[in-house]
């Protein structure tokens, strides 16, 4: 692995957890919206990652080039983001101007802890590859000066 495969690893993963900020920052806005009905209440999401496969192109028994994946991971990358499963809160509120017709409000599959949870790790996750990153340039910049 190149130093250069470094930056671009690292970028990746702070990319990644970019979205995953982004959308527990959504989470967390929405997580007291009222909703009459089932269908249109928010649900908490998630982003879904995976291995950012290396390829490279490789010489065929037919002399053709054909891109072939080696298995090493370069990096993160963010495949969609994914609505939680969780059941909804429905809250007897009769007096709620967004009560259906039996008095109940749905509320988003929102855990407040979960979702600060996630936005900490995310924030040192970023924080991490930003360090990664300065260690990775100083390297470069340290080999630069060995001949002077």
């Amino acid at each position: 692995m190149s130093l250069n495969n470094v930056f671009d690893i690292a970028g990746s993963g702070m990319n990644a957890q970019s979205i995953r900020i982004n959308t527990t920052a959504s989470n967390i806005a929405n997580a007291e919206s009222a909703s009459s009905s089932i269908d249109e209440t928010y649900r908490a999401r998630k982003p879904w990652f995976s291995v950012m496969e290396k390829t490279f192109m490789e010489v065929n028994a037919n002399n053709q080039f054909e891109t072939v994946e080696n298995g090493i991971g370069a990096g993160v990358q963010v495949d969609g983001i994914v609505e939680k499963d969780a059941p909804l809160k429905a809250r007897f509120q009769p007096d709620h101007p967004m009560a259906n017709e039996d008095g109940y409000v749905y509320y988003p599959n929102v855990n407040i802890v979960e979702e600060m949870t996630d936005m900490m790790s995310s924030s040192r996750s970023y924080q991490m590859n930003v360090e990664v990153l300065k260690t990775a340039k100083q390297m470069m910049q340290r080999t630069l000066t060995l001949g002077q």
